[in-house]
């Protein structure tokens, strides 16, 4: 039987309040495997609705390297959050009101490029958690409550804890060999193997599967797997990913929008150019 229109209000409000940081954590803790759809330039809410259909469960944010409009930003993670897709970020750089602003817009993990010391990821988890926890100025009724009046300031304060997700992104010679020490930092939650950069360090370039890259990364899974802390990656190809997935890699941020629409456009011509051939024939 169809939904009146009011239970599918209904269940709609009770999408958009669902706590995606939450729900992001809570699949990764029951074991589930993530996949991730990358935004690296076209910030559209259309992209995200198209990630969703896919079966994308998160969207990440191309932040360090994207260009990209804070007004579409905001739209864009809004309508991830209606959606429910989760959203996690590289923040631009280690600073407390380019945290707050993507917080505050509704994303609820923060990917902190280059991950070097235990040090940064303290000052990261101080940005993301509220007093006693850390230093988090508040700013209810944004984004990061898809804009619902907050009564209870101690308990939404609360929830925001839960909610914000730190991962933390290992891709350099000095992440690496510090590795221990910022996978052990309490408030960690998740941890990204980034294979392009530490490539490039160890003069392997796009060499995702060399075994200079290959070694290292599988030291970090152990050491992830030591501290009950989700790993991730982005692989080299599907069957790379399974491998992974087999020694317990549990989210993928898989490829971002340039890429899908350069695969598809080349795939298009190529089999419209090959019929046209063999009709000239």
């Amino acid at each position: 039987m169809a939904k009146s229109p009011i239970e599918l209000h209904d269940v709609k409000t009770k999408r958009s309040t669902v706590s995606p940081g939450r729900q992001l954590k809570g699949r990764l803790r029951a074991g589930e495997v993530l996949l991730g759809g990358m935004i690296a330039e076209y910030v559209r809410p259309s992209l995200v609705k198209l990630y969703c259909h896919a079966g994308f469960d998160f969207v990440f944010l191309e932040y360090e390297h994207g260009f990209f409009n804070p007004a579409d930003l905001v739209d864009v993670v809004l309508c991830a959050r209606d959606n429910g897709l989760p959203v996690i970020a590289k923040t631009p750089q280690l600073e407390r009101a380019e945290v707050a602003k993507l917080l505050d817009c509704g994303v609820v993990g923060i990917q902190l490029p280059r991950t070097e010391t235990r040090t940064e990821v303290e000052t990261l988890l101080s940005y993301l958690k509220f007093p006693p926890y850390g230093t988090r100025a508040v700013a209810p009724s944004l984004g990061n409550s898809s804009y619902l009046p907050t009564g209870d300031w101690k308990s939404w304060t609360a929830d925001q804890d839960e909610e914000t997700t730190l991962v933390v992104h290992i891709e350099t010679r000095v992440g690496y060999e510090n590795a221990e020490e910022i996978i052990s930092t309490p408030g960690v939650d998740m941890v990204y193997f980034g294979a392009g950069d530490f490539s490039i360090e160890m003069g392997q370039p796009g060499q995702y599967d060399h075994p200079d890259i290959l070694g290292p990364q599988e030291e970090i899974l152990r050491l992830c797997q030591k501290n009950k802390v989700s790993f991730g990656m982005t692989a080299s190809g599907v069957e790379t990913a399974g491998q992974w997935i087999d020694k317990g890699a549990q989210f993928f941020e898989i490829t971002n929008e340039l890429s899908l629409i350069f695969q598809g456009a080349s795939k298009v011509v190529r089999d419209y150019r090959e019929f046209s051939n063999k009709q000239s024939m």
